[in-house]
């Protein structure tokens, strides 16, 4: 049994010395077999649900999620430091200089005229301090690990800093509906319609940048709305003592405008 004092309160070096324990003998058989690839995804897990409680606005969650994340930070560096390349020290050192470097109307001489002058600023200065030379440089340097609606909203936020955009959200849309007339062409075809998907997506996604929408938020908010309505439909279909899987396609078209119907009603009473 390992020798750790109960406390009233533990601090941050209190939890590096807990993974340090569960990651080496005497400590627990499945935390000394994890390597970086295999807790990826719970990092990743934890980072979203630190979401969850940021959405419901719950500080007590919060506070519990944000400790799950830095418990993954924490044992990812531990696994660093025992490989010898770099410790959790390292890597606040890494994140101070970068905010240093970063802020400069702060910690150095330069002025700025408010929030949109420093975002200039943060991209000026992440640019050189990445080494990016071109307008590609930083459409590639956009992170292939994030959501693919983030991914494709940064890539186009970043390429119309450059100048490739529309002036209005009209040419926009126009996209869209182009997009969609090619996927219908590739279905019926016998056409790439993977591909001609993905271009209809990217497209929406760039709808959404002229709306100053998060596509991942806007897609979650019709996701939402897909349940629900899905959820009324079916209570319609069972008052009428009918499952929906006994039902026709025309009949649960009925049903799902009944319960569209049915929400616009409590919507604008």
């Amino acid at each position: 049994m390992v020798d750790f004092p109960w406390k009233e309160r533990y601090d941050l070096d209190d939890f590096r010395r807990v993974i340090a324990i569960l990651r080496h003998p005497g400590g627990c058989p499945w935390d000394q077999a994890q390597d970086h690839h295999s807790i990826r995804r719970n990092f990743i897990e934890e980072v979203y649900e630190a979401c969850e409680a940021i959405d419901t606005e719950d500080p007590v969650l919060l506070r519990e999620e944000l400790g799950d994340v830095l418990m993954q930070v924490l044992f990812h560096a531990s696994m660093e430091e025992d490989a010898g390349r770099f410790t959790v020290d390292d890597v606040a050192d890494t994140a101070v200089k970068k905010l240093i470097f970063r802020h400069p109307h702060v910690f150095g001489q330069r002025s700025v005229s408010g929030v949109g002058q420093v975002l200039e600023n943060w991209d000026e200065l992440k640019r050189e301090e990445k080494g990016q030379r071109t307008e590609t440089d930083t459409l590639n340097a956009v992170a292939r690990s994030l959501p693919a609606l983030w991914r494709a909203e940064k890539v186009q936020k970043k390429a119309a800093r450059a100048g490739f955009a529309w002036p209005e959200i009209a040419g926009a849309l126009d996209k869209l509906d182009e997009e969609a007339r090619e996927l219908r062409e590739a279905v019926s075809g016998g056409g790439d319609s993977v591909e001609e998907l993905g271009d209809l997506l990217f497209a929406a996604v760039n709808a959404a940048r002229y709306l100053d929408a998060d596509p991942e938020e806007a897609l979650h908010r019709a996701t939402e709305k897909f349940i629900a309505r899905f959820g009324l439909m079916e209570a319609l279909a069972a008052a009428d003592g009918s499952g929906l899987r006994a039902l026709s396609t025309r009949e649960l078209a009925a049903y799902w405008q009944r319960a569209k119907e049915m929400e616009k009603e409590t919507a604008h009473p």
